[in-house]
């Protein structure tokens, strides 16, 4: 199914214009380069990234760019400076990587202890600042979701808690921006927790929920992948797992993308995404947050066949009396699409379409609410 030429050529006077290609770091010169190698000697060279962003300002009132050359970049990164702007060589080439995972236990906790690190605190890259960079480089989580993932229910081996975040944007941040970046993982790859965040020409890779959280996002001219499971199984997972609060008119939002899938994963096997109602405290007890109605958007995507016939699936939140006996079904949240197409397209109940006129707000400006990204 293809763009009316109308609607096109009106959403295409709206959405951004792709940025021409931008120097190379070494042609625009940089503020700090992360290498131990001779052929980079410079003033300002660092032997990890975070000295390097022990070096910037604190509150710097230019970019600090930090080069990273090819390599692999073993470490744990936390931008808290804003203006930080991480370039490298390629995709293939710069590879940031760390392995933590919600079941590990809890640094400092005592021998015996049940206390683990959980799901937020496992991010490879966490963006706590506004007007973050990234280009040309790969952000991993390397934890070996699939070794654990194929073991019986029972083996004494395997890990409870195997979401690992490679990519965490998180609250205090704002404005961050990406280009030309893989993110790769496969349970919550990429918690979209704050603040307004673009990926442009971009590739995500994971399987469960792992494009997830409450902020706002705009993804354009990116490929979202979905992985295998550790064993053949007919459901593999959801794309997104959005908690947008009601407030904010815009979550996560697609915009010519390709929702595509690696080798093992089968048709009819990955809903576009479920409602996430984070496990809250109010002041009338611990439950499922009830204004956190999850907003995903797919506008003029493709999409293989391992998108599920009805698109969207249900999700179980925490009830008030501790159990996870509340449902919240799709149609409880906003999810839409505008203009799929390929073989995982579908228009039907369950799959709620988006109108010409509908489709018309979905702008750059509006989603982003007037921020301009620039690289």
């Amino acid at each position: 199914m293809r763009v009316p030429l109308r609607v096109a050529a009106q959403l295409s006077a709206l959405l951004i214009p792709l940025l021409a290609g931008a120097a190379t770091p070494e042609e625009r010169g940089y503020d700090a380069i992360v290498s131990t190698s001779p052929e980079h000697a410079h003033a300002n060279a660092y032997s990890s990234i975070a000295q390097a962003l022990a070096a910037a300002p604190a509150r710097p009132n230019a970019p600090f760019t930090i080069y990273l050359p090819e390599g692999r970049y073993l470490e744990k990164v936390h931008i808290d400076k804003p203006n930080i702007h991480l370039i490298g060589a390629g995709q293939g080439k710069t590879i940031l990587r760390y392995g933590d995972f919600a079941g590990m236990p809890a640094p400092g906790s005592a021998p015996g202890s049940n206390a683990t690190l959980g799901t937020f605190a496992t991010a490879t890259l966490t963006v706590a600042a506004e007007d973050f960079r990234a280009q040309n480089l790969t952000i991993e989580n390397s934890f070996d979701f699939l070794a654990t993932d194929a073991l019986p229910s029972g083996h004494p081996d395997k890990i409870r808690g195997t979401q690992a975040v490679a990519l965490e944007i998180s609250t205090g941040s704002d404005r961050s921006a990406f280009r030309n970046v893989r993110l790769a993982g496969y349970q919550d790859t990429l918690f979209v927790q704050g603040g307004r965040s673009y990926f442009l020409n971009s590739v995500i890779e994971g399987n469960v929920d792992f494009i997830f959280g409450a902020g706002q996002a705009l993804f354009e001219d990116s490929d979202i992948v979905t992985r295998p499971r550790g064993t053949e199984r007919a459901d593999v997972g959801y794309v997104t797992a959005p908690s947008t609060n009601i407030r904010e008119e815009f979550g996560l939002v697609f915009l010519n993308c390709r929702l595509l899938k690696s080798q093992g994963v089968p048709a009819n096997s990955t809903p576009l995404g479920r409602p996430w109602h984070p496990t809250t405290d109010f002041p009338d007890g611990r439950y499922a947050d009830p204004d956190a109605i999850g907003a995903a958007v797919f506008i003029n995507t493709y999409m293989d066949d391992h998108i599920t016939v009805d698109g969207w699936a249900s999700m179980r939140g925490t009830s008030r009396d501790g159990t996870k006996s509340t449902v919240f079904p799709p149609q409880s949240a906003r999810f839409f699409e505008y203009q799929s197409h390929g073989p995982g397209a579908a228009i039907n109940p369950q799959r709620r379409q988006l109108d010409d006129d509908e489709a018309r707000e979905y702008t750059r400006d509006r989603i982003l609410a007037g921020w301009t990204p620039a690289f």
